[in-house]
């Protein structure tokens, strides 16, 4: 689960972190109050969207202007002006894709007289099972580039979980970033905040781009993206309740409410497959046969015919949907319940494009039978390639 950055560094604020003072905003009135709560003089007006590269994006109605999604108010009434041309408006930046995100919420900041910019982030390093710390010099860049262009500038390191943080952790950070004296203290104790933040709240992601030195030799926290562990919310409700759903596929909405495993995707075959694995192949061999995915949905083993429905549901009320495929290996799934799941789903929201299924494994002839007799127009396959092979002729014959 993502936050906006206004919240993220109000959790951070909680366990130490230094931030700005910042007010958000969701609507317009609000915003020369907040303005003069800060009391300037200079301010900076955030677009608060889950995506990155708001500062270099551009909004698609031309009433909102050209300076990107990050702005720099020099006046009240320059905030108001900003905060009237970015509130509601569509902004397009290079994770967003060309549709864009609405901007539903503002954050107002106090502006900060910036000495050096660096990065700095932690996440979950899946080959050692461990907090992993990620440190550059090159701030304020998307790290990816920076991992290809100049990769000797980024510095990671693992925490052992037993031990945690200790002194020699923050001292690696300091010299990484070129830090000594008073800052190389404050990275220090920056570093076991940050690390109590991401252990105490159950992080997948935790990144400051960027994390900044000021005029006047203080470290702050500039900005901050958090993502958070899904299946841990359970433990944190007052966490949970920061979900923006505005901010979400409604498809994946609708599927987290029954348990199924969704991401939308934007190509044209709707996909229903049972395990990860299986789902991650049958993506690929789309692929290769021509066409591309609309979703990776896993329905996971122990579907029942309810939960197949609703995945059904969920695939067909996307309109970039041009055929479906349906891939089981029934283990501890039934072939049975899938085909009897598939027919009621056919029939509850109405067949309109080409269907494929493969079933193998548990019950799988009693599975055939159901779809061979349902007198509905389901095409069957033999195997994984059968099927992929099927799915994508038939996309491209309804196309031509």
């Amino acid at each position: 689960m993502n936050i906006h950055e206004y919240q993220a560094k109000a959790l951070l604020k909680s366990y130490g972190a230094p931030v700005s003072r910042g007010v958000p905003v969701l609507k317009a009135v609000d915003a020369e109050a907040a303005a003069k709560e800060l009391g300037g003089p200079l301010w900076v007006v955030k677009s608060q969207i889950h995506a990155g590269g708001r500062g270099k994006g551009k909004f698609k109605e031309a009433e909102a202007g050209e300076k990107g999604g990050v702005r720099l108010a020099k006046s009240v009434d320059e905030v108001k002006a900003f905060v009237d041309q970015m509130l509601g408006r569509t902004l397009v930046t290079v994770q967003t894709g060309p549709v864009g995100k609405q901007v539903n919420r503002l954050y107002i900041e106090d502006g900060s007289d910036i000495e050096k910019e660096f990065y700095l982030s932690l996440l979950v390093d899946r080959e050692t099972s461990r907090v992993a710390f990620v440190v550059s010099t090159e701030g304020g860049m998307d790290i990816e580039e920076v991992a290809h262009s100049s990769p000797e500038k980024i510095i990671t390191f693992s925490v052992d979980p037993v031990s945690g943080i200790e002194g020699f952790h923050g001292r690696k950070v300091a010299k990484a970033l070129g830090l000594s004296g008073d800052l190389a203290k404050q990275a220090g104790k920056l570093v076991g905040v940050l690390y109590d933040a991401f252990t105490g709240t159950d992080m997948a992601m935790l990144e400051i781009n960027p994390l900044i030195v000021t005029k006047d030799a203080q470290l702050k926290v500039l900005d901050a993206k958090v993502t958070f562990d899904s299946n841990s919310l359970f433990r944190h409700p007052e966490l949970a309740e920061l979900r923006d759903l505005t901010e979400e596929d409604e498809k994946e909405i609708e599927a987290s409410k029954h348990d199924l495993a969704y991401i939308a995707l934007d190509g044209t075959i709707g996909c229903m497959v049972n395990g990860a694995g299986l789902a991650m192949a049958t993506l690929d061999i789309i692929q290769l046969y021509g066409e591309s995915p609309a979703n990776f949905l896993d329905v996971g083993g122990g579907a029942n015919e309810e939960k197949v429905t609703a995945a059904f549901k969920i695939i067909t009320a996307d309109p970039n949907v041009k055929g479906i495929l349906v891939n089981i290996f029934g283990g501890i799934m039934k072939c049975d319940v899938i085909a009897n799941g598939v027919l009621a789903a056919v029939k509850a929201v109405g067949l309109q494009v080409p269907l494929v299924v493969r079933l193998e494994g548990t019950n799988v002839e009693e599975g055939k039978k159901i779809i061979r007799e349902s007198g509905l127009n389901v095409i069957p396959a033999d195997d994984l390639d059968d099927a992929a092979q099927k799915i994508v002729a038939a996309v491209k014959k309804d196309a031509a």
